[in-house]
């Protein structure tokens, strides 16, 4: 990009690898049902993400940061978040199926989270007069959703899932934009570790209220913990890690573009997983979700005007303090 910020390509990467084991979340949950109690599913991705991440963040020097965060009562407001996001994403998928649940995910990434940076935080501003911008995510977000509806696998929300279902990308965009806003002044792997393992205790606390509860967490076969394992260090570790470094160099609009991929993937997944052939009008959305995210990326890359220090760059990248010695400084922060 221009005015010296980080080249977007290695970003886009970052944020296409997360969407992709994003995607795979719903199939290490169809994996594990029926066998595997819900209050397992939550606690256990949590507590082993959670002790990955803040042993990531102490191989960098950043216990401290850990510390400090866990005794931040502002942090918890993230774990609440957090926890939030991913018992309404389960629920979701419980009781509509992956492909609803993917279309609320995706709502949360592309659409609600830059609003909410754009509009309310008024941050990244001028990527709303882009037409190249503004159409290639519309276009990507109708392709995704195409994909999802023609696929033929949309079970309608009904009951009590009408209510979770809002909470599934609102908390998305809650948690990623406070995330990546304290990002700006601690090391994202302090900040997401710290709240993927208090997210990890609280969920142990309040199991017995959980589906399955407290006994539920006992598993019996090595099956479960393998999954389990994989879906805690792809879904819970390495996706938002890689999200976030993208998010470091490219600012939040740019990842959260690329999240239009999880459906596509999810779908293609199921293909080759399921042995699951869709209808010719929901493959037809992978190649306009494509075209639209191709097209926004473009767009995305137009040099941005002066912006006061109020406004910050969080939209715009290069804000996050760094995590490894040899990560790029902040030029928004001043952070070495």
């Amino acid at each position: 990009m221009s005015d010296g910020h980080l080249s977007p390509g290695p970003s886009a990467a970052m944020a296409v690898v997360a969407a992709f084991l994003w995607a795979t979340y719903f199939f290490f949950v169809l994996a594990l049902t029926p066998g595997t109690a819900p209050s397992a599913v939550i606690v256990y991705p949590f507590l082993i993400a959670g002790t990955v991440y803040v042993l990531w963040a102490a191989l960098w020097g950043h216990g401290s940061a850990v510390v400090e965060l866990f005794l931040d009562p502002r942090a918890w407001l993230r774990v609440v978040f957090l926890m939030t996001m991913q018992l309404s994403v389960l629920a979701c998928t419980y009781a509509s199926g992956a492909v609803d649940t993917s279309l609320l995910a995706l709502l949360g990434d592309a659409a609600v989270t830059p609003l909410v940076a754009m509009v309310i935080l008024r941050e990244g501003r001028h990527r709303a007069r882009s037409p190249a911008f503004v159409g290639g995510l519309l276009l990507a977000i109708a392709g995704a959703s195409l994909t999802i509806v023609a696929s033929g696998r949309a079970a309608p929300f009904r009951g009590l899932t009408l209510l979770v279902a809002p909470l599934v990308p609102l908390s998305i965009a809650a948690f990623y934009i406070l995330s990546a806003r304290e990002g700006q002044r601690r090391p994202s792997s302090a900040v997401v570790g710290e709240a993927t393992l208090a997210a990890g205790v609280v969920s142990v606390v309040v199991a017995g209220i959980l589906p399955g509860g407290w006994h539920g967490l006992v598993l019996t076969t090595g099956t479960q913990v393998a999954l389990l394992l994989g879906v805690g260090v792809s879904s819970f570790f390495v996706a938002p890690a890689l999200y976030f470094r993208a998010v470091a160099r490219s600012g939040i609009v740019l990842p959260g573009l690329f999240q239009v991929l999880i459906p596509v993937f999810a779908l293609l997944l199921s293909i080759l997983l399921l042995h699951y052939l869709p209808a010719a009008l929901g493959l037809l959305g992978i190649p306009v979700a494509v075209t639209g995210g191709l097209l926004a990326y473009r767009g995305a890359q137009s040099p941005a005007p002066p912006a006061s220090r109020d406004e910050a760059l969080l939209t715009e990248g290069g804000t996050l303090a760094p995590d490894a010695p040899d990560d790029p400084g902040s030029p928004a922060t001043g952070v070495k």
